[in-house]
């Protein structure tokens, strides 16, 4: 972690102030505790959070380019942190993590295929791959390695991919 949180492209690291937030928002998930620390949002969370965005494009570029890394407040890379409540028995208002999807360009939403950064109190992580992909998409996937195992099993087990 780290102090620079200026959206631009000398990206140091986040700031501790980022888990702070969240870990005082796990305890304090309603509306009116985040709008008094609205501003404490903006400078611990949404800025170092576009800023990382905008030093990723470089280097995802290099790794593909069809993946996109896109510093925008809404429709970005960054999810949003407003929780959808609708059909949730949880009606906890707001997510306590902050989530960074770097997406495939001909997708629109999660479920397209990317890199996933996960930012929480005793919880970070990446992941890459599709999350809960439609049923059409999931059967071509397991169509592809059922009828290429071998393939599969070399690219699963690679060095490269793999932390044993």
């Amino acid at each position: 972690m780290s102090k620079n949180s200026s959206a631009s492209s000398t990206f140091a690291g986040f700031p501790k102030e980022t888990l702070t937030f969240l870990r005082e928002l796990a305890q304090n998930n309603n509306r009116v505790w985040f709008d008094a620390n609205r501003k404490r949002y903006e400078e611990a969370f949404l800025s170092p959070a576009l800023a990382y965005i905008t030093a990723m494009q470089q280097p995802l570029a290099k790794v593909s380019p069809l993946y996109r890394a896109e510093p925008k407040k809404l429709g970005g890379s960054l999810m949003r942190i407003f929780r959808d409540v609708r059909f949730s028995k949880d009606k906890r208002p707001y997510k306590t993590n902050m989530g960074i999807h770097f997406r495939h360009e001909a997708g629109c939403d999660v479920h397209a295929p990317g890199f996933y950064v996960h930012i929480q109190p005793k919880e970070c992580f990446i992941g890459a791959g599709i999350w809960h992909p439609a049923a059409d998409a999931l059967r071509s996937i397991r169509e592809t390695i059922d009828a290429r195992p071998s393939d599969w099993k070399k690219a699963r087990d690679h060095k490269a991919f793999c932390s044993k």
